[in-house]
């Protein structure tokens, strides 16, 4: 009986210090610290691989259109070229400021690929500059979820790592996407992102543009059971998304605001628990722009009091990023199908009507 009172002495003791241990000192913080700091290592290794595959297809990219010295090309773009915010703290004419800086840097991109490029179609210099600002997204995630991981390891902020492992996974997905979103821009595949052009040119009847409204984006003009049909998409079939906002007006400024209806067509993130694919109605500008192009179609649509519709296509980030597939395809028709449907039953005969199709028009000519 005395052995086993002081086997039972000895665990008591035990348990007193595991207490101890787990309440009154940080070395169960230090542990989950280390636990979670090699989950971000391990993934960050990920990253980094991928980051590397896509520097490889970018200087191969350029390789092939005669580039010389691409890998210099690339790293004097990913050091370059960064945007510095408007300050919002005074929200007056915040939108022309943003505009006006996003201009002026996609103006010095331009000028930076011309060089580099020589005489090539525009369409290949939209290409290689999506090419270019995809490598510098991959490379910038990195940073970030370095610096993240450095700075809780610096102050042994266990918690910050903890959350940058929780979102690791994502961050993971997110990076390859825009890995795999290269095969497409340098092949001229259509991503999910171009079903607003698709369904624009569908509409068109897969006719060539009636003139380029503005920089990189075209107008179509088509009848369509009786209505004047306008159209918008970027410039294809090279990677470019355009102006809309900016075409927008000045097409209805031209017809003096006389038009019955204007009808925004893109892609929409889903919820997880919706399916890629779906199509939906609504009201408001469709358009993940930053603010510039989705406030000019907005306000020219309540300057002349014209209803503004939505048509999208339901897809996740990653599905926007990749090369369209079979479903999103379909959904595209079942999208053009629906804008048709509001053109018949909205559009009164004789009238007119914009439709724009907004996103990344890459592989759409």
């Amino acid at each position: 009986m005395e052995g086993v009172d002081n086997i039972v002495s000895y665990l008591i003791v035990l348990l007193f210090l595991a207490s101890f241990i787990m309440n009154f000192t940080d070395i169960p913080q230090r542990i989950q610290l280390q636990r979670y700091s090699s989950f971000v290592r391990r993934r960050l290794y990920q990253l980094e691989e991928l980051e590397v595959d896509a520097r490889r297809k970018a200087v191969s990219y350029m390789s092939s259109l005669g580039v010389s010295e691409p890998a210099k090309v690339l790293e004097g773009f990913v050091n370059n070229f960064f945007l510095i915010r408007p300050v919002e703290l005074e929200p007056i004419d915040i939108i022309r400021r943003y505009k006006h800086l996003i201009r002026t840097r996609e103006s010095s991109v331009r000028d930076y690929i011309r060089t580099v490029l020589g005489k090539v179609e525009r369409s290949i210099q939209y290409s290689v500059e999506t090419v270019l600002e995809v490598v510098s997204v991959i490379r910038l995630i990195n940073k970030l979820v370095r610096h993240y991981l450095e700075l809780g390891l610096k102050y042994n902020n266990w918690i910050l790592v903890m959350q940058l492992a929780i979102q690791m996974p994502e961050i993971v997905e997110l990076t390859k996407a825009y890995a795999n979103s290269l095969n497409a821009f340098t092949s001229g595949i259509p991503i999910g992102d171009s079903v607003g052009p698709l369904v624009a040119k569908m509409l068109s009847k897969w006719g060539e543009p009636l003139r380029e409204v503005v920089e990189g984006t075209d107008l179509y003009e088509v009848e369509i059971e009786g209505r004047r049909v306008y159209i918008i998409k970027a410039s294809g079939p090279g990677s470019n998304v355009g102006w809309p906002g900016e075409a927008l007006e000045k097409v209805i400024e031209e017809v003096g605001g006389s038009v019955d209806r204007i009808i925004t067509v893109d892609a929409a993130l889903k919820l997880e628990s919706e399916e890629s694919g779906e199509v939906a109605y609504g009201t408001g500008a469709a358009i993940g722009d930053i603010g510039p192009e989705k406030i000019a179609i907005e306000r020219v649509a309540s300057k002349y009091s014209i209803p503004l519709d939505a048509v999208v296509v339901k897809m996740s980030e990653m599905e926007a990023l990749s090369p369209l597939s079979k479903k999103l395809y379909e959904a595209a028709v079942k999208a053009y199908e629906e804008v048709l449907r509001v053109i018949r039953d909205k559009v009164r005969e004789g009238n007119r009507v914009v439709v724009v199709g907004v996103g990344n028009t890459v592989g759409v000519r």
